[in-house]
């Protein structure tokens, strides 16, 4: 039996004490946890911003192509974005095995809109890092996230007369 093998057979820590000890002894399932906290807790934090502009003033990020396709502002457009990843974050802390998948690609999209247009190129670079770091978390997922198993009827119930 391989090492994958067995973290997949290894259930899921109940508590957080568990979590603690498992994360001590599993360098891989403590990668895991990392991650999972920080691509739940930090997309709800920017999420919430983009309703603020604490940090930064997010419109600014925006490339003017992409500001002119919804029929409403540049402000209006980061609500939804912020939104977005607020619902990112949640998706993660719910089910990494297909959250961080789906984070990847919308960082993969945040990058492409940082480099359609000249002064971000250095932010889309640290989200081009994210990005990989969001397609390790679900690769650590398929391993320490057991998959959700669809429910079906039993064969009898299925027969119709």
């Amino acid at each position: 039996m391989n090492a994958s093998t067995s973290q997949v057979s290894t259930p899921a820590p109940h508590s957080f004490g568990e979590a603690v000890q498992r994360a001590r002894n599993d360098p891989g399932y403590a990668a895991f946890m990392l991650l999972r906290i920080g691509f739940t807790v930090l997309p709800i934090v920017f999420g919430i911003d983009k309703f603020t502009n604490v940090l930064t003033t997010w419109e600014n990020y925006l490339a003017p192509w992409i500001a002119d396709l919804p029929p409403f502002t540049a402000q209006q457009t980061m609500w939804v974005v912020g939104v977005i990843e607020i619902v990112a974050g949640l998706a993660v802390a719910i089910k990494p095995r297909y959250a961080a998948f789906i984070v990847a690609a919308w960082l993969a999209g945040i990058v492409i809109n940082l480099l359609s247009y000249p002064g971000f190129y250095d932010v889309a670079l640290r989200d081009f890092g994210l990005m990989l770091a969001a397609l390790t978390l679900g690769r650590l997922a398929l391993a320490y996230d057991p998959a959700w198993r669809r429910r079906t009827a039993p064969a009898h119930n299925l027969s119709a007369a």
